[in-house]
């Protein structure tokens, strides 16, 4: 294969992870000096000022909202209004939210202004990106259809152009063409569940606070928008999912007060409706011979705690940090030493939160009475735990 190199890294996948992870190398004085390329056919469109905000968000930890901070697209965002949420509210179906066995995560507790924030996921990555081509990195809007990867360097097969990389990043979704390409494999498997996503007005002002309600179908949760609306992210059965879709905006508005136990009262549906299909997956490995998986192309988790994006972007911070050190020791940037460490840094620590999620959710999927009586007190002892909050929270956080 010849050494010609067109960029140092080649990122496939203009999502939010794949563009911080652009943006991230151009700012950090250890890879700035990289030539770096960002693969995507179809680029994130900044939303228009009056454009109403898309029901697809995500709650990012303070982790998260740092890589945005450091890479300088905070501001941009800003634009977009993310709300900021202090408190995090769990209960289950079988217990009431003001009893004895809700499990409540408040910011104050860890002298935190507040856990993160609700954000427009294409307006996360919209500023991602037009900060990673304001500081250098170039974006590619063309299709991947090849892959080679050599000894000495890798070559990227777009549909009119050959590009020759030192390292090739597949940031391109559960489904990654790049990793089958690579011929990295992995397990997963669909949950028997879709979520359903829309916007609603409350009767009751949210209150900052993110709330989730565990039913015998699966969680519900409300979270806070910066408009006083709240962002409803619902999984549920198929069918029901079906459903839901199909019920005019009354119907639709009285179904999820009901499964919410009207802890905000009365709410009011105020945007469009979506679907989606959840799935669960975990590469068997996360880098090849001048290849590196991050985010969903790695490992993919049920939604229910909204880690999804914020392990990935830890993926992000630390192929970042392990590329700085290689390239500080005289190392390549293809470095295979310094993309194992990349892996084992996070493989474990992603299939334990996948494995974690998938147990929680069997268990709160589960309708024998005693896992039922088991499960709502769990939470009550947690909640009376400083200890397992304190640890919780830190998770939530992205310590």
């Amino acid at each position: 294969m010849s050494t010609r190199r067109d960029f140092d890294v080649v990122i496939a996948g203009g999502g939010m992870v794949g563009a911080a992870l652009a943006a991230l190398l151009a700012a950090t004085r250890a890879t700035a000096a990289l030539k770096v390329a960002l693969v995507e056919p179809h680029p994130p469109q900044a939303p228009r000022p009056d454009e109403p905000l898309d029901v697809r968000v995500s709650a990012l930890s303070h982790a998260a909202v740092g890589i945005v901070t450091q890479v300088g697209a905070w501001p941009r965002l800003a634009e977009r209004r993310p709300c900021a949420y202090e408190r995090m509210i769990v209960w289950d179906a079988a217990g009431r939210v003001d009893g004895p066995d809700t499990l409540t995560f408040d910011a104050a507790e860890v002298g935190e202004p507040d856990l993160g924030c609700i954000a427009e996921n294409r307006a996360v990555a919209a500023a991602l990106t037009e900060r990673a081509l304001a500081l250098g990195v170039a974006l590619l809007a063309a299709p991947v259809s090849g892959l080679e990867l050599g000894e000495d360097g890798a070559r990227v097969l777009l549909s009119e152009r050959r590009l020759g990389a030192g390292l090739v990043v597949a940031a391109d979704g559960v489904d990654s063409p790049l990793r089958a390409l690579a011929g990295l494999t992995g397990r997963g498997s669909r949950y028997p569940q879709e979520a359903v996503v829309a916007h609603l007005t409350p009767e009751l002002a949210h209150r900052s606070a993110a709330r989730q309600r565990f039913l015998p179908t699966g969680p519900l949760a409300l979270l806070p928008l910066a408009d006083g609306r709240v962002s409803l992210v619902w999984s549920t059965r198929p069918e029901a999912a079906a459903e839901l879709a199909l019920l005019d905006a009354g119907a639709f508005g009285r179904a999820v007060t009901a499964a919410s136990d009207g802890v905000l009262g009365e709410l009011t549906l105020a945007s469009p409706r979506g679907r989606f299909p959840l799935r669960r997956f975990q590469a068997d490995s996360y880098v090849a011979r001048r290849f590196a998986l991050v985010g969903d192309a790695a490992h993919a988790v049920h939604p229910l705690a909204g880690q999804g994006v914020n392990q990935g972007l830890l993926d992000v911070a630390a192929l970042v940090a392990e590329l700085g050190n290689a390239l500080a020791g005289g190392a390549d940037v293809g470095d295979g030493r310094a993309l194992g460490r990349y892996a084992r840094a996070r493989r474990a620590g992603n299939m334990l939160m996948g494995e974690a999620l998938n147990g929680i959710w069997h268990l709160f999927t589960d309708e024998r009475r005693l896992v039922r009586q088991l499960r709502r007190h769990g939470l009550g002892i947690v909640n009376r735990s400083g200890l397992m909050k304190r640890f919780l929270t830190g998770r939530a956080l992205g310590a």
